[in-house]
């Protein structure tokens, strides 16, 4: 599926933005030219040769504190989309193997946790155990978790009512097996896509949460912190804003992008699109000679 996806130009563009922020995860902290808790009198200065992007109204290094605060975002993130993953995907198969009382149980869950606000539930969380990015997104993945549980369950009846897998229920193979060996090659494409989408909607909500405080201890810098700092100050520098909204809108936009790609190298569509490619090649060797020999 990776060769398929970077076949695409959609996933190409996707992919390299990606491992561009995942660098930034990585080495942000090594590359911020200065301290990005270090603070100056410099205050709410212009971008310059010092401060790329000026300062802030402390007058810390705005690029600095942006590239260390890539880490914890990217981080937030991917906590809320493997928690998901891991709360919804298991729940969401074996409710369709399991009967149904643990179907209907799983389904009154996923239903309770789609009625929760998530972001009033991570604020009362956060309050209860204390504040901490870890906590809030591990509450806001389980909360994010039904979407998962019903790409699962969806894709699991859709193989389970095939007549080789109810053969082999009726040959006595266990589930276990049969979710190994039939459910999960069918299960994982639109996983994936949610996976994808997921990542998306996790950079929102570390950027929605750290906006407002809530998850991190001041003065550790966040994307979403960054830029509540510089709405505050926008008639000193009106283009503050800018950089951590691009930053957090590009990472987003990269998220859906890939969503759209393994989509369209999965499934019917997946295969329609290699079929297609493969009679084009097929038209291109047969064309090779025929020109050839006429040239000479």
């Amino acid at each position: 599926m990776v060769r398929r996806v970077l076949s695409l130009t959609s996933g190409r563009i996707a992919v390299g933005i990606l491992v561009l922020v995942a660098l930034l995860a990585l080495l942000g902290p090594l590359l911020a030219p200065q301290n990005p808790l270090g603070t100056s009198d410099d205050t709410l200065a212009a971008v310059s040769g010092a401060h790329w992007l000026g300062t802030d109204y402390l007058g810390r290094d705005v690029l600095s504190r942006l590239l260390a605060g890539s880490r914890i975002s990217v981080l937030g993130s991917l906590e809320v989309a493997v928690t998901a993953l891991v709360v919804g995907v298991v729940p969401g198969i074996l409710s369709v193997q399991l009967g149904r009382v643990f179907e209907w149980i799983t389904l009154r869950l996923a239903d309770t946790l789609v009625a929760l606000p998530f972001l009033l539930f991570a604020v009362a969380v956060v309050a209860l155990l204390g504040n901490g990015i870890t906590q809030a997104m591990l509450v806001t993945g389980v909360l994010v978790s039904p979407l998962f549980y019903r790409v699962a369950r969806a894709a699991a009846l859709s193989v389970t009512r095939s007549p080789y897998v109810e053969a082999a229920v009726v040959s006595g193979a266990s589930t276990g097996w049969i979710v190994r060996r039939h459910v999960w090659a069918k299960v994982l494409p639109p996983i994936a896509v949610a996976l994808a989408q997921t990542v998306g909607v996790g950079f929102v909500i570390v950027s929605s949460l750290t906006f407002l405080g809530i998850g991190v201890q001041p003065p550790a810098p966040t994307w979403g912190g960054l830029l509540a700092s510089d709405l505050g100050y926008l008639s000193r520098r009106p283009w503050a804003p800018l950089a951590p909204a691009l930053l957090i809108t590009v990472t987003v936009w990269a998220c859906n992008l890939l969503a759209d790609a393994v989509r369209d190298v999965s499934g019917e569509a997946g295969r329609a699109l290699a079929n297609d490619r493969r009679a084009r090649a097929n038209r291109a060797g047969k064309a090779g000679p025929v020109t050839s020999g006429g040239a000479s």
